[in-house]
């Protein structure tokens, strides 16, 4: 009997674990090919330190934290700082709003209680629970990791916020010769899958093919040819921001639900064909 990914060649967006992603999709008689999207991320704590120092100093109507690593790791650069309660004191006079489960525990553990929490870990529902708070002419510090969050800057702004991001952990852009290939090998049908674990990759990808303009060729791709895989509900909202309608995402949020998934994906589509 042939296994689910039998034939099949599977692009791994990521970087970390690859051996152990690539031995699951051989498992199931799949072809890994690695193709790093993620790039570097850094830990820049020299260069948040002033934005520490400004929100210790003048404070904020409101808080916004996106990741539970990022919350953990302003509240270690304060402590750096020698400002730990001077920082812990400013976030309990604001309002706080967090997305994700890790956020709200790194919270909960600090003593802190958010108004305002996503019900489903993605940044449009952070959104939809901010709906109707009153923004205008507010302070707003958006806690982020890695990259910008358009639709929630954009948000805020258009509600009348001023609005600055604090990001502790930044991020250089991935080889621009590695997206190139993976480009190339999505237009020329040698890709199958595409499997993202992170937001980062998604948005890598795309921002190489708008260079290039190659979004609208991509896209048809993805609806086509090459299925999209997804690990988490911030990655699959990254997916659909950039217009990727057709993917899978496994309901557990892991590598190996995630390859488990497709198997059974191509499975039930070889036997819809007989």
């Amino acid at each position: 009997m042939a296994k689910g990914l039998e034939g099949k060649t599977i692009v791994i967006g990521g970087s970390r674990k690859i051996e152990e992603i690539s031995a699951l999709i051989q498992k199931q008689g799949g072809q890994p090919v690695s193709r790093p999207l993620q790039g570097t991320v850094f830990l820049a704590e020299k260069e948040v330190e002033p934005s520490v120092a400004r929100f210790i100093e003048d404070g904020a109507d409101w808080i916004i934290f996106t990741t539970g690593i990022g919350t953990e790791t302003l509240l270690r650069i304060a402590g750096n700082m020698g400002k730990e309660e001077e920082f812990l004191r400013r976030l309990k006079e604001a309002k706080i709003a967090s997305r994700g489960y890790k956020t709200l525990n790194v919270l909960k553990r600090t003593g802190l209680e958010p108004l305002a929490v996503d019900e489903d870990g993605s940044t449009q529902g952070l959104i939809r629970s901010l709906a109707e708070v009153d923004f205008d002419r507010k302070q707003v510090v958006i806690q982020l990791h890695g990259e910008s969050a358009p639709s929630l800057i954009a948000f805020l702004e258009n509600k009348g916020a001023e609005v600055e991001t604090i990001l502790p952990y930044q991020h250089i852009p991935p080889d621009e010769e590695t997206v190139g290939t993976l480009c190339s090998e999505l237009l020329s049908g040698e890709a199958d899958a595409v499997c993202f674990t992170t937001q980062i990759q998604v948005r890598s990808l795309f921002d190489y093919a708008r260079k290039k303009d190659l979004t609208d060729r991509i896209l048809q791709v993805f609806e086509k040819q090459a299925l999209a895989v997804s690990v988490g509900k911030v990655t699959s909202e990254a997916l659909r921001d950039e217009g990727v309608i057709r993917y899978i995402a496994p309901e557990r949020e892991r590598m190996g639900a995630m390859i488990v998934e497709l198997a059974k994906h191509f499975e039930k589509e070889s036997a819809s064909r007989l």
